[in-house]
């Protein structure tokens, strides 16, 4: 319910601890479910103190209970250990302290951790999360690998060993972290989103060696599967266990079973390359050497062919020939020159004959009027007309005589 406080008219720090206590003092008991960090049992004391932390998040929380409730599960429960506590909110006003007054708790069993993360594995799978077609495509030769683990631990010598051995110049970018407790999960988050924020890591490596249920159960986080799903870098999970598998390896873009197995899958080996690339360079120069051989045999065989090996013989064979038909071709047309010549004299000699300069030559006259018309009738011409005679060598002026 608001309260109506000002500047002017505020409440005292009393009055509002008192406030709280009393909203909280409402709320019914709640099942809780956590990990126990921190716990305290003085001798003698009625009461049990005990922190419950989530191990997902930076978030932890008081919690009491008498004695006799928790020496209930003493035996199984230790600091580390997941439980379920049945506990109802308190507010100690005097401290403005928030806690949890547990009057069951029960321990988390492996079968029943298994039955959540199965339901877990699930829920995601369903989302898309562990798609093979989601997964990325590790480089062949990665400059720059980004490697999370525990400090100083086997895996981490495992991996930096292993992967300089197969590629001396391979380079990493180490965060060491927590890989299991209550801090392994926001560390190791941190951890892989710093990497995949390097625009130089090629590759990010989480590796860590084996142990129990309880101890990788930090990489069955939802927090941690969902952040290396929205990793834009490849990621390699390379948890050291069998026969289970954290969530983690579902999510990564590669499975390596260990450390070690990590190493080899990420680096090429520098020999193994070497006789790789020896071995193309030799089937290369074969090739090659197959190549010229057979081109050499064909440039052998067409060098053998009698057009090749003497080709003026073809020139020399159809001179003869050449001759002939070339003076075939010149008697053929001197003779239709010869021909068309005499054809030529005779058709100019009817043509002269026909000629009226011809006639003229034989003694003959035309007789012209003074407008150009040939005289042709004795009727066409009068008495007294002056007509113009044309003869072989010239013409002249005649008259006509009654």
């Amino acid at each position: 319910m608001a309260l109506n406080t000002s500047a002017d008219a505020p409440l005292p720090v009393g009055e509002v601890s008192r406030l709280i206590g009393g909203w909280i003092d409402r709320l019914g008991a709640v099942w809780v479910e956590g990990q126990i960090t921190q716990l305290s049992r003085r001798p003698g004391a009625g009461v049990v103190f005990l922190t419950l932390r989530d191990p997902s998040y930076d978030i932890s929380v008081s919690v009491t209970c008498y004695r006799q409730v928790f020496e209930a599960v003493a035996d199984v429960v230790s600091e580390g250990a997941r439980v379920v506590v049945l506990a109802k909110p308190e507010w100690y006003a005097p401290r403005g302290q928030l806690s949890l007054r547990a009057t069951e708790i029960k321990p988390v069993g492996v079968g029943e951790l298994l039955a959540r993360l199965e339901q877990l594995k699930k829920s995601l799978a369903s989302e898309g999360l562990f798609a093979a077609d989601r997964k990325k495509t590790l480089p062949f030769l990665p400059q720059l690998i980004g490697l999370v683990c525990g400090r100083a631990s086997a895996a981490e010598r495992d991996v930096l060993e292993n992967a300089r051995h197969r590629w001396p110049a391979v380079r990493f970018e180490v965060r060491n972290v927590p890989v299991q407790g209550v801090h392994a999960v926001p560390q190791v988050v941190q951890a892989v989103k710093e990497l995949d924020a390097l625009d130089a890591v090629d590759v990010i490596i989480v590796a860590r060696g084996g142990g129990s249920v309880e101890d990788l159960l930090p990489f069955s986080d939802e927090q941690l599967v969902r952040a290396v799903a929205a990793c834009r870098t490849p990621v390699v999970s390379a948890i050291g266990h069998e026969p289970d598998n954290p969530l983690l390896d579902f999510v990564a873009d590669l499975r390596a079973s260990t450390p070690t197995d990590a190493a080899k899958k990420v680096v090429p080996d520098v020999g193994e390359e070497y006789e790789r690339v020896r071995f193309l360079r030799d089937r290369a120069r074969r090739s090659v050497q197959s190549f010229i051989d057979r081109e050499e045999r064909g440039l052998a065989h067409a060098l053998a062919r009698p057009s090749i090996e003497d080709p003026h013989r073809m020139v020399d064979e159809r001179a003869d020939q050449v001759a002939a038909l070339l003076d075939r071709g010149r008697r053929t047309l001197g003779h239709l020159l010869d021909r068309a010549d005499s054809e030529l004299t005779h058709t100019r000699a009817r043509v002269v004959a026909l000629s009226p300069a011809a006639t003229l030559q034989r003694g003959y006259a035309v007789l012209q009027k003074a407008d150009g018309h040939v005289v042709r009738d004795p009727d066409e011409v009068a008495a007294g007309e002056a007509l113009r005679a044309r003869v072989a060598e010239g013409e002249f002026t005649v008259r006509v005589d009654a």
